[in-house]
């Protein structure tokens, strides 16, 4: 198959990274692979380049370069011929591209379950509304999260053509690693009869760092010599926002912030628990699944799938619920569950080897069902 991905940026995140990985396993399968960005320079385009997987930068300017760049985008698509047009999280663009590529399949992508987007501005909330509207324009709709696809089949999207396949972990990545947890603590000085619980995640209202923020003052008066890590990226005041707000509270003197970076294996393998606090939105949350392929234990809000990600390896809580956050965390941490069989749950439910499997045989099967677009020449026919 021709596959042409297309991703606004290929910086730090659970969704750039699932199509960094695909992209180049499919290419390594015979697959002929581009990817295709608005904006070039993210720290990913390296996996992709060390995999020979060619990158298509389209330029963009900004978010009110329209014309120029929609110009830039039917012409790389048109010249590229793809059998398969595969977006991620840019899926309205697809909607300009369709009339000049008749045969090309547009596949779209759910990355998440129910978005609050009163928490957003008004951009979000009118693209959400616009892409209920104009989803069955798709060929081929793939969820990441079965939550993710029942949310939006409820708000319009076409059952029919909306299918599910979780995200794909990378178990020779991320595995235990004694040396890594030893070098990681070693530098931020947690000695190793303190307990270390991570928040990983992009600075966003999503994550629900406040919940987090919380329960970490309430179980510092159940274990004093407990510490905290937040990893990720955010915008500068929503850090120093959250940074004050951790001042307030009295965790100075226990709480890290570290920005998101390229080895997480090691910053997983540091952790005694992970924890993800997020209020809404999560489909199939990666920090999951790659902190359980290290054999950390996991305490996760019942948002999207992460229920069905943890299974009863952890501990699953209600949402903005700082108390029963705490008393989950406890648990888990007196618990000491065993990293083998944490790592188990990912290596027979949720492999990377899984997602490219199934995607390749599902994106075949597309390419072989006939179009309900007309198709303007026997030439334009994909070849799958």
């Amino acid at each position: 198959m021709n596959i042409l991905f297309l991703v606004r940026s290929l910086h730090y995140g659970g969704a750039e990274r699932q199509l960094v990985v695909l992209a180049r396993e499919l290419h390594h399968r015979g697959h002929k692979v581009s990817v295709a960005v608005f904006y070039p320079g993210g720290p990913l385009e390296a996996d992709l380049k060390n995999a020979s997987v060619r990158i298509i930068s389209l330029e963009k300017r900004g978010r009110w370069d329209v014309v120029g760049f929609l110009v830039r985008l039917i012409r790389t698509v048109r010249s590229e011929q793809p059998d398969v047009l595969h977006a991620y999280l840019v899926d309205l663009m697809t909607v300009f591209v369709q009339p000049f590529v008749r045969s090309t399949k547009i596949v779209w992508s759910i990355r998440g379950s129910h978005m609050d987007y009163s928490r957003y501005d008004w951009l979000c909330g009118a693209s959400n509304a616009l892409s209920c509207w104009l989803s069955k324009s798709a060929d081929l709709i793939i969820s990441n999260s079965h939550a993710g696809r029942r949310d939006h089949i409820a708000d319009g999207y076409p059952a029919d053509r909306t299918v599910v396949i979780p995200n794909g972990i990378d178990i020779n990545r991320f595995r235990p690693s004694l040396e890594a947890r030893e070098r990681i603590r070693d530098q931020w000085g947690v000695k190793e009869d303190q307990p270390l619980i991570g928040l990983v995640g992009r600075l966003d209202p999503q994550k629900d760092h406040e919940t987090f923020l919380q329960a970490a003052v309430l179980l510092r008066h159940e274990k004093n010599q407990v510490r905290f890590v937040c990893v990720g990226d955010g915008p500068s005041e929503y850090r120093t926002a959250l940074q004050d707000r951790v001042h307030t509270l009295g965790l100075s003197d226990c709480m890290m912030w570290v920005e998101k970076q390229s080895q997480m294996a090691d910053i997983y393998n540091a952790l005694d628990l992970l924890v993800n606090s997020s209020s809404y939105g999560e489909g199939f949350a990666n920090v999951l699944g790659e902190a359980m392929a290290c054999g950390v234990p996991c305490v996760a809000t019942d948002v999207g799938d992460s229920g069905l990600v943890i299974g009863d390896t952890g501990q699953l809580v209600p949402p903005k619920d700082p108390s029963a956050l705490m008393t989950a965390m406890l648990q888990v941490l007196d618990r000491k569950p065993r990293a083998a069989e944490i790592r188990r749950r990912i290596v027979e439910h949720f492999t990377l080897e899984h997602l490219v499997l199934t995607t390749e045989q599902t994106l075949s099967a597309l390419c072989h069902q006939p179009t309900s677009r007309s198709v303007t020449s026997r030439e334009n026919t994909p070849v799958c």
